[in-house]
């Protein structure tokens, strides 16, 4: 198998502001692609707790429905659990491996990694490509939902476990330790990156990324969908105890948590196929896809289990957000995902008394 590319270094990325040398904006506009017309687009077109294992024994298989969609009967999660949804975070997979330059990974983790933690592994992908990727490292990806496939790379086996109890793992064992799109998951943020930090070893590293789920525009006007989605959703994280603002939160709790030499890089992504780098087209248009699979799913769950609107409302404003993405050319859509990575300190060498 051929060695795996060279991990990037963080000094290649644009500096996000004067001063803060250890965080990296990687595109501070994005370039429109001046061959688009104007008009609609077609979305087809172009400390009391249990341990987490044991805990979830009896309600491994538990979901409940609202309006056709399966959800996980954990309280933990918003997302439904169906194959719809499952298709939905492959397409996340790879758009944001395609965004990382086809790099699972940011971290300085080398070429030579041996025990791999995803948690909240989702349907697997991303673990399931470590493994493939690395074939000498040991990976767990664990979640609280069973929706990962049987057939794996023998170097990775999937667990189910609750990342928000406390973790089963042994102490600094882990050298890499990988999260992805938690956001709305967690009610704790705090208490899960000590777990992480526990469970890492001295000198490994851990790396998180998260969607800003707000929908931007530069040219939308203030009254616009745009702005109304996002105040909703921030308002319902909010009521369930588990915020969505976990993008701009994560650095300092990383810190917090103990971890050192943290850097954090940010992609502006547009949604759609509105810009002109092919790369950031492709990611934008796979974008689309996903949240016009997705919306429905997510939406579902928080506007009515926790915002207490009825099934109709629900449906005509999913009717208009995925109309207001249609119109990309129009607006120029777009969002922020950001990266965090950071490492354990090493252990401190004793001091010869010689």
């Amino acid at each position: 198998m051929p060695s795996p590319p060279p991990r990037p270094s963080s000094t290649s990325a644009s500096p996000l502001g004067a001063g803060d040398d250890d965080e990296f904006f990687e595109a501070h506009d994005i370039t429109v692609d001046p061959d688009l017309s104007d008009g609609t687009d077609s979305a087809a077109g172009d400390d009391g707790r249990p341990e987490s294992t044991t805990s979830l024994t009896a309600s491994l298989f538990d979901y409940r429905k609202i309006h056709g969609r399966t959800y996980q009967n954990s309280q933990t999660t918003e997302a439904p659990i169906d194959e719809e949804q499952a298709e939905g975070l492959d397409i996340t997979h790879h758009f944001m491996t395609l965004l990382f330059d086809d790099k699972l990974s940011l971290a300085p983790i080398g070429d030579n990694p041996q025990h791999v933690l995803d948690v909240g592994t989702g349907t697997g992908i991303w673990a399931i490509d470590f493994a493939d990727e690395f074939p000498s490292a040991s990976v767990i990806g664990f979640d609280i939902s069973p929706i990962q496939p049987a057939w794996v790379p023998p170097n990775l086996r999937f667990e189910i476990d609750d990342a928000q109890l406390p973790w089963t793992y042994p102490a600094d064992h882990f050298d890499f330790v990988h999260l992805r799109n938690l956001h709305g998951g967690i009610s704790d943020w705090p208490a899960l990156y000590h777990e992480a930090f526990r469970c890492t070893q001295p000198g490994g590293h851990i790396e998180h990324v998260e969607f800003n789920i707000r929908t931007l525009s530069d040219i939308a006007p203030p009254d616009h969908i745009y702005h109304r989605w996002n105040a909703l959703f921030a308002e319902a994280g909010e009521r369930m105890g588990r915020t969505f603002q976990i993008y701009d939160q994560m650095r300092g709790y990383i810190e917090d948590a103990g971890y050192v030499d943290v850097v954090a890089r940010t992609w502006k992504v547009p949604i759609g196929g509105w810009a002109k780098d092919p790369r950031l087209k492709s990611v934008g248009l796979y974008t689309l896809l996903f949240l016009d699979q997705s919306v429905e799913g997510f939406a579902l769950y928080m506007l009515k289990s926790v915002m207490g609107w009825e099934f109709e409302e629900i449906q005509v404003l999913i009717a208009q957000m995925k109309e207001g993405w249609k119109q990309w050319k129009r607006w120029q859509p777009y969002y922020e995902i950001k990266l965090v990575y950071a490492k354990k300190p090493e252990r401190s060498m004793p001091i010869s008394s010689h």
